[in-house]
């Protein structure tokens, strides 16, 4: 820090009555899914979180993100699958890396919300590949790994 730089102007802090949630858009969420605290860093960084809350039932479409996400549970209970793979309880405090470009989703089971941060990187400007939307089969398969 130089002598002429405050200590207010080497950071940015940004007010929890600042952040303002917004409804998740269709083409990336099945049912209610609210994205708050949304904060993507200035060049050169290129790290962005969220705060997102799933209602019970709600969950993302397939998607990747090419230089991966971290996803932190805070509140509820959810279910995460990569594709080809088992479907996977998580829970407050289970900390999910879902690997560069592997196709997956993540979102609260039906009979509990859920909230999660995630945490992810851009490439060339872009940190997520949206596909096709879960379906009620796959949301809704039997098998849950829980461990």
């Amino acid at each position: 820090m130089s002598n002429n730089e405050s200590p207010t102007e080497s950071m940015q802090v940004i007010r929890a009555e600042e952040m303002k949630a917004i409804k998740g858009p269709s083409d990336w969420f099945t049912g209610d899914v609210y994205i708050s605290t949304l904060f993507n860093a200035p060049a050169p960084a290129r790290v962005g979180m969220a705060v997102v809350n799933f209602e019970a039932g709600a969950r993302t479409h397939w998607h990747s993100h090419p230089l991966g996400q971290i996803l932190l549970v805070t509140q509820g209970k959810g279910w995460t699958q990569c594709e080809g793979g088992v479907k996977t309880e998580i829970r407050p405090g289970d900390l999910i890396w879902c690997n560069c470009g592997r196709k997956h989703w993540h979102g609260a089971t039906e009979g509990s919300t859920m909230q999660h941060v995630a945490i992810q990187e851009a490439l060339d400007g872009k940190a997520v590949d949206w596909f096709e939307a879960v379906s009620d089969h796959d949301y809704l398969a039997s098998e849950v790994k829980t461990d």
